[in-house]
């Protein structure tokens, strides 16, 4: 299994580079990279092609996925997809970097599911009956099938949410006190108290 830390996003509410806001010492892309590395994998960051200057300045280039330009895709699921296309036999765990609440224990419980429960093609969340597409684990096999969907104009709309109703998919959900893990940060009035 390899993580992959969403970073992507054109941060136009933000107005500067969610993944490479510091809470505490650390980006958050890197904060994000800390908590999956506690579960023993490989770590790699996707961007778009705007921000690889910048990433590639922090962190090797070797762990940067660049968004294929030939995926007719824009929001989370292109970065989800690219980097399926790059490490097509790899199982993704996904993290977007704008959950900087993330806890590893959650991570952990996830990769229990996917280990205890290998019939599945999706291990997620739900938030309040809501699914939290954005910290979940996707199996490269349900990954083929999606991309099949996108090639042959199966895939009527592009959003995480839609692609997991054509998986099989395991859902786990969040308890009160895990709730607020989840919350992500969009634009900068939202970070006071963090």
């Amino acid at each position: 299994m390899l993580g992959v830390i969403l970073c992507g996003g054109q941060s136009s509410r933000m107005g500067s580079d969610k993944g490479l806001l510091k809470l505490e010492a650390n980006t958050w892309a890197q904060t994000a990279i800390d908590k999956m590395s506690a579960l023993n994998i490989p770590v790699k960051i996707s961007v778009n092609s705007q921000q690889y200057p910048d990433y590639a300045a922090s962190f090797p280039a070797t762990d940067l996925i660049t968004d294929d330009a030939t995926l007719q895709l824009k929001g989370p699921l292109l970065g989800v997809l690219s980097s399926h296309l790059k490490f097509p036999a790899e199982d993704l765990f996904i993290l977007a970097c704008d959950m900087p609440l993330m806890e590893t224990s959650l991570l952990h419980a996830l990769s229990k599911y996917y280990q205890q429960e290998p019939s599945f093609n999706a291990y997620i969340f739900t938030n309040e009956k809501e699914l939290e597409p954005l910290c979940g684990i996707y199996k490269a096999a349900g990954l083929t099938i999606i991309l099949e969907m996108l090639v042959s104009n199966r895939l009527s709309k592009h959003s995480m949410k839609f692609m997991l109703d054509h998986l099989n998919t395991r859902v786990v959900a969040a308890s009160d006190e895990q709730k607020k893990f989840f919350r992500n940060f969009n634009a900068h009035a939202e970070l006071n108290g963090l």
